[in-house]
């Protein structure tokens, strides 16, 4: 079996990834909070840790995925109170809408994918055990995790607890022992969500619900738990001291985590006028895949400034090698690469994947069966649909009669008239090449 080598944000340095059970992997991802659209920053740890799902079912004969769904939350009522639709409304839609973008990018669904509030009872229960074993404490109707009662807290961001909250402008409630104190449980009043609970009514906070649901559905133990950047502090930190306190021990071998993405050059808000969602690339006639195609070209742990150039060069290269699978044949044969095997396997190096397939294309000593049979080899894990087929679309009288007419602009040299035609073409939904062997064309 080959080696997997991740980096470890926890001993920050790349190591060999080597489970509890090698028969059974057990993998915890962070989810969507689910009150909007997904937007392609969103979409890149999907991607990413949908990459390292693949993988590892390459690699070990079981393994679970679970993800999260987080369906309370103070944005989800905050959604709710703006526009009027209920929050169970809200949640159903985002989540659908989540479920079918994510499914437009190639993501495999996950073998579990708990939702917050089907797991209340259980977060009662842990709550319940961090106060007995005097890791947290009730006060004014809330429940607050006491971070100096763990004494390793910040060794997953690797800092200090008052480096963590060294010139952070926070408001400390009166009702906190230590301003790092984190909350488990608050109090919901008449237009938020509550469940009766031995502190009066109320709802989680946000950390306690994946301690809960990774204990309970993994049996205690993740090999990876990854997610974004983002999570690592201060998400990924709070649940490792809520686990960590509940079992005496470390409850995650290894946490992952994947950088940020810009586009063009910005990060997305909504105040800037920057947020891309997946429905803004099929409507401009890319396919959605091909952002999945652009994300694979960088590495998961850098940051990623995504631009339209970028997105439209992937739809072209993506094209290209399904038509390159198209004309080779119709086999299902899988032919191993070492390199490309050794690139996924050294940190998920997807930059180096997509490089050695690139070789591979133009390799003129490899025939086209066998290119075949290795793409198919690689795409086992990318997952960029490479076998899907190149449409086909019969062209009209009018556009024919534009090819045709290009075609004699160019045998005549009206250069102009022939510019003319592509562009009329272009409108029209075809891409032009001119080559040796005249003009071919395909539909973008």
């Amino acid at each position: 079996m080959a080696k997997l080598f991740l980096h470890d944000s926890a001993a920050r340095t790349k190591r060999h990834f080597e489970p509890l059970n090698p028969q059974h992997v057990r993998l915890y991802v962070c989810g969507p909070t689910v009150y909007d659209l997904a937007h392609l920053g969103n979409a890149r740890p999907v991607v990413v840790f949908d990459v390292l799902a693949r993988l590892l079912r390459r690699l070990y004969p079981h393994v679970t995925y679970a993800r999260n769904i987080t369906d309370v939350d103070d944005k989800i009522n905050a959604r709710a109170r703006e526009s009027g639709e209920p929050i169970a409304a809200i949640t159903a839609r985002t989540t659908a809408d989540f479920h079918a973008d994510m499914e437009a990018l190639g993501a495999l669904p996950p073998d579990v994918e708990p939702r917050a509030t089907g797991h209340i009872a259980e977060m009662i229960t842990l709550i319940e055990r961090l106060i007995a074993n005097g890791h947290a404490y009730a006060a004014d109707g809330h429940v607050l995790f006491s971070v100096p009662s763990f004494a390793n807290y910040g060794k997953l961001s690797g800092r200090s607890p008052d480096e963590l909250l060294a010139g952070a402008r926070v408001d400390v409630a009166p009702y906190k022992r230590d301003a790092g104190d984190f909350v488990l449980w608050k109090p919901s009043y008449a237009d938020t969500p509550g469940w009766e609970s031995p502190w009066g009514r109320g709802r989680p906070g946000w950390h306690i619900e994946c301690s809960a649901m990774s204990i309970e559905l993994l049996d205690g133990h993740v090999d990876l738990h990854v997610g974004g950047i983002d999570l690592r502090f201060p998400h990924h930190e709070n649940e490792r001291a809520q686990s960590n306190s509940l079992t005496g021990d470390e409850t995650v071998d290894s946490w992952v985590h994947g950088e940020h993405l810009l586009f063009e050059g910005r990060k997305m808000s909504k105040s800037a006028g920057n947020v891309v969602l997946l429905q803004d690339i099929i409507d401009r006639g890319l396919d959605p895949l091909s952002l999945r195609f652009a994300l694979l070209e960088n590495r998961y742990r850098s940051q990623m400034d995504l631009s339209w150039a970028s997105l439209e060069a992937a739809h072209s290269t993506l094209k290209r090698w399904r038509q390159l699978l198209s004309d080779a044949g119709s086999g299902t044969e899988l032919k191993f690469d070492q390199e490309l095997s050794d690139a996924l396997t050294n940190d998920l190096d997807t930059p180096r994947a997509m490089q050695r397939i690139r070789a591979i294309e133009k390799d003129s000593s490899i025939g086209a069966l066998d290119k075949r049979a290795i793409f198919l080899f690689a795409d086992q894990v990318l997952g960029l649909d490479l076998d899907r087929g190149v449409e086909s679309k019969e062209v009209s009288a009018d556009i024919q009669a534009l090819l045709d007419a290009r075609i004699t602009a160019r045998a005549e040299k009206n250069w102009a008239l022939s510019d003319s035609l592509r562009d009329q073409l272009s409108d029209a939904g075809l891409e032009i090449k001119d080559g040796a062997d005249g003009q071919s064309w395909s539909w973008k």
